[in-house]
């Protein structure tokens, strides 16, 4: 039975009195579903058109269920207990959320970082299965990661064929070559589903399926979420969530989402990619910000910013001032979210299905692989960490008063978006930073680990409104790795995908501040301290 629960209040509960009446009078929701591509202008009109079949996916994949099972099933009896995704973007945050709120492991490698790829190699790779998933079949990440997993598979004496999986839209370079090499399956999914979209399609369903996940009763409940949503009602809470993300007036263009006892694992890092890389175009857009009920961004009341709170079904929630609250089980939040967004792109002014931003750093990075200029050298040097910026670094001297000339960039209305380029699981705990850095500045903060940002919020860094600032941080490691037949390795290949990001945001007009450390853990450390310290120097002094 899928329940979908909704409250909210101020300016949300404001935006859906002056936007419901239109959005009925227009059968938006049922548009939606019958894939009425003029719903978001003309300029949109050919892209929607080849992007909708998110409405149906989960009668369209339904057939791919026992071809999954019955891998998963062979590869059991053949010892294979461990399934790692090689995917990025929509590709790899949809699998993590789905097999982390199941409880079943699946290792998820959407890093170029040697030190997190490395890591994945050592993992029990003689009980190891790959999927490796991308859309157009050309991503350049997670190429580079079935290269790797291949010649390490062949160097341990398993049959590598036997052990790489292959999902990708049907007749990409992926399609056609992974035929030809022999390897164990080939899943194509539904190509008029965009990546960010693609949870209950074969990006989905194959790595969760493999791993353990009940993905036929996935199917069925969002089978069932579709059939509510499909619905011109007053009662449609995908309209009503829709237009908190896109109808608030002013914009709210800051949307802090909150897990707040949902039991969805990292709901809302998926919710954030499908959001900002939808609606983060044109100079506009929505910033999802990834948070905590007690986050600074959720009690500070800062105009330009709407508090969405994850949910449990039963639970008695008090709602704040400008807040709203959603339950649902996992499958139907997925449907419901959405559908919002694409409801939002209709209120923003916007095609809610391409990226048109996100080519620029790709493009940027090949670019310097190709070139292999000389490294940019450092303004100055701190500890462990060097410090690269802009004029507007002024007189600053040390890695602390790098960062408070950065953050004095940030303007009423900005955003700090914090990039770390290397292993995300290693080295998790720096995103504690996050919290301090918003409680510094009074100011929404984002924390993504590169690259895997890069295919989410990257969109709205570059296409959004201009008022982002932007504290990269690098890594140098010990060690390095090889990618088979090709010229460069991943440590190569991170450094260029963030040089390619800084250099596009500063061709921008985006502040950068970019901080290298030369050793991980003390740099981490150094960074963290210096991080505190500031935020004691910006805390209130006690009352006497």
């Amino acid at each position: 039975m899928t329940t979908l629960s909704y409250d909210a209040s101020g300016a949300a509960r404001q935006a859906l009195d002056q936007h419901l009446p239109a959005l009925l009078e227009d059968k938006i929701a049922t548009r939606i579903f019958a894939k009425d591509a003029t719903l978001w202008g003309p300029d949109a009109e050919a892209e929607a058109s080849v992007r909708l079949g998110w409405v149906e996916a989960a009668t369209v994949s339904a057939p791919l269920v026992a071809d999954i099972l019955a891998l998963r099933d062979a590869l059991r009896n053949e010892g294979v207990t461990r399934i790692v995704l090689c995917g990025m973007g929509g590709s790899s945050l949809a699998p993590e959320v789905i097999a982390g709120t199941a409880g079943v492991e699946l290792t998820v490698l959407d890093s170029t970082d040697p030190e997190q790829v490395a890591a994945a190699l050592a993992d029990r790779l003689t009980e190891t299965a790959i999927v490796v998933s991308s859309k157009s079949g050309s991503t350049l990440e997670t190429d580079s990661q079935r290269r790797i997993f291949e010649h390490a598979f062949t160097e341990a004496g398993v049959d590598a064929k036997s052990r790489i999986i292959i999902v990708t839209d049907p007749g990409s370079p992926l399609d056609n070559a992974s035929r030809e090499a022999g390897y164990r399956a080939v899943f194509n999914a539904d190509p008029n589903v965009g990546g960010r979209y693609s949870a209950l399609t074969a990006f989905g369903l194959v790595p969760c399926g493999l791993a353990g996940v009940d993905i036929q009763a996935f199917l069925d409940e969002a089978e069932e979420a579709a059939e509510v949503l499909n619905d011109d009602s007053g009662e449609n809470i995908g309209l009503a969530l829709g237009v908190a993300l896109g109808g608030t007036n002013p914009l709210r263009n800051k949307i802090v989402i909150a897990e707040d006892g949902s039991g969805i694992v990292g709901f809302a890092d998926w919710a954030e990619q499908l959001i900002a890389e939808s609606t983060g175009k044109l100079g506009t857009g929505v910033l999802p910000v990834v948070a905590g009920p007690a986050s600074p961004e959720a009690t500070l009341g800062a105009p330009d910013v709407l508090v969405i709170r994850l949910v449990a079904a039963d639970a008695d929630v008090e709602l704040g001032e400008n807040e709203v609250a959603i339950a649902g089980g996992l499958p139907t939040q997925m449907m419901a979210w959405e559908f919002a967004t694409a409801v939002a792109g209709r209120l923003l002014g916007i095609n809610p299905f391409d990226q048109p931003d996100v080519e620029a750093a790709k493009v940027a990075a090949r670019g310097l692989l190709d070139a292999q200029p000389e490294p940019v050298s450092a303004d100055f040097t701190d500890g462990a960490i060097e410090v690269r910026g802009g004029d507007w670094l002024g007189s600053s001297a040390t890695a602390a008063e790098a960062v408070g000339a950065l953050l004095a960039e940030l303007g009423p209305d900005g955003y700090l978006s914090v990039q770390a380029y290397f292993d995300r699981l290693a080295y998790a705990p720096l995103e504690g930073v996050r919290d301090q850095l918003a409680a510094i500045t009074g100011r929404p903060v984002t924390f993504g680990w590169g690259p895997r940002f890069l295919h989410s919020t990257g969109q709205f860094h570059k296409g959004g409104p201009a008022i982002g600032a932007f504290l990269q941080v690098t890594a140098a490691s010990p060690t390095d790795l090889a990618i088979p037949d090709r010229p460069f390795t991943f440590g190569e290949l991170i450094s260029a995908q963030a040089a390619g990001d800084a250099q596009v945001l500063s061709e921008h007009g985006r502040p950068v501040l970019r901080l290298h450390l030369t050793d991980r853990a003390a740099g981490v450390k150094q960074l963290q301290d210096l991080v505190t310290t500031l935020a004691s120097q910006a805390a209130p002094a006690p009352e006497s």
